[in-house]
């Protein structure tokens, strides 16, 4: 999958990060994902988002699932995760569609703020993240123009991830 400016946003961010398809299959994760899954990329590219959390939070996940299904996003989702070593951690997931120039349905763009041990370091973190985020967003965009397809896709799904992160209260997280 190419690698863009808009997705090198998200590469070494200190949230987890991860691209799947329109039948929930992923596609691509930043190494947050997976160092918090305890796996390694090609253990987690192509494999189904319900292997990721444990079986009985696969409603809560289906749920997630179908409510961007029909309405193109999910926020605020509170969903429990699964390590590979078979221990289990809390998180807020946030998800947008992803679409082409055509406006066909790619897939979803998901943030997962990881809940266990959030502190004030980790929310200064997230906010320095956010902000320099923004920041290269704003740079891609004087540039939009001259993008290609697949570049302007990419900064379409992350503008509009970031636009729906920016109603996260950060420092609510350590109560969640």
């Amino acid at each position: 999958m190419q690698q863009t400016e808009a997705r090198r946003i998200l590469k070494d961010a200190p949230v987890m990060w991860r691209r799947i398809n329109s039948i929930g299959i992923i596609i691509d994760c930043n190494s947050t994902y997976a160092a918090k899954l305890g796996r390694t990329k090609s253990e987690i590219l192509g494999r189904p988002i319900f292997e990721h959390v444990p079986k009985e939070s696969w409603n809560e996940m289906n749920d997630s699932l179908q409510k961007w299904f029909e309405t193109g996003e999910v926020s605020h989702r509170k969903i429990t995760f699964l390590r590979q070593d078979g221990t289990i951690f809390p998180a807020l997931l946030h998800a947008v569609s992803l679409y082409d120039e055509k406006n066909n349905l790619l897939g979803s763009n998901t943030v997962i703020f990881d809940l266990e041990g959030i502190d004030d370091n980790k929310i200064k973190e997230y906010k320095k993240f956010f902000k320099n985020a923004e920041t290269r967003l704003n740079e891609i965009s004087k540039n939009y123009q001259q993008l290609d397809e697949i570049e302007k896709s990419e900064y379409d799904g992350l503008k509009k991830m970031f636009d729906l992160l920016s109603s996260t209260n950060l420092d609510k997280l350590k109560n969640s």
